[in-house]
Formats: C-alpha cells, sequence, structure tokens
C-alpha cells in the first residue's frame, strides 16, 4: 500500500506528533530537514485534559503543523480508536487553527517496541512523525 501524497507546503518545518490513546498520548517533535523525531514526554490524560496538554505542548514547540497518528486493523479497516483519533485531530484543527494531518499509524507502537523505547507512546509518536516526514519531498 502506498502512502498518499500530502499537500504540505515546502515551507513547513517543524513539526509536532501526536500518538492518541485513551489513557496516554506519545509526543515527538520533528524538523524536515533532519527527517527525524524526538521523543517528548507522554501526555497522562484524559479528555478535555488530554486536549489542553496538546495544546499547551503546541504553545511550547510552534510547529508549523502537527500529526496526528491514526489507527487501522491490518486490513485496513477503521475501529472504535480509529475514530477516536481523528475525532482528536479535529478538534486540534478547530482549536489551534494550525494545519492538522493524519497518518496511518498501523504497527508503530511495535515499531517503537522493536526499537528498545524506553516510552512506547513516544516512541510511537517518533515513528509516526519519522513516517510522514519521509514521505514528504
Amino acid at each position: 500500500m502506498s502512502a498518499p501524497v500530502l499537500d504540505v507546503p515546502s515551507h513547513f518545518h517543524t513539526f509536532l506528533a501526536f500518538d492518541f490513546g485513551l489513557k496516554r498520548t506519545g509526543v515527538a517533535v520533528g524538523n524536515r530537514l533532519l527527517r527525524t523525531a524526538t521523543p517528548q514526554a507522554t501526555i497522562r490524560a484524559e479528555g478535555a485534559a488530554r486536549l489542553a496538554e496538546a495544546e499547551a505542548r503546541v504553545r511550547e514547540w510552534q510547529p508549523d503543523a502537527i500529526v496526528v497518528g491514526v489507527p487501522f486493523h491490518p486490513d485496513g479497516a477503521s475501529h472504535e480508536n480509529t475514530a477516536r483519533a481523528r475525532k482528536f485531530a479535529r478538534q486540534l484543527r478547530a482549536r489551534l487553527k494550525q494545519p492538522v494531518f493524519e497518518v496511518d499509524e498501523r504497527y508503530s507502537t511495535t515499531e517503537a517496541l522493536s526499537a528498545g523505547a524506553n516510552d512506547p507512546d513516544a516512541g510511537a509518536a517518533c515513528v509516526i512523525l519519522e513516517q510522514f516526514l519521509r514521505s514528504l519531498p
């Protein structure tokens, strides 16, 4: 399955990524030039508190855009967390008035764990962001 081509302006260089979870949301920051991501402290909050913490991270890092991992079943089918992650992305887009890109994040936690991540949520956010960065021209 090839990744869709994203319409990301070439002047966007810094990105903040979230690996949405019901209890924990991984966070990573990265840039287009190096195409690498660095894990940040995982958000350990739910509901409105999670959204407020995500907003605080965006204010802190001031990225050009936000990336949200959206999970799917291995066969590409949606499930409950697919809808939850997309809702989180819509909430960020509406509240922050910034571009938010959604990335298929199948196997990101597995990949982070196999790479030895100390925090699998932040590690998964790095995997998501690096996948996104590799897709950019």
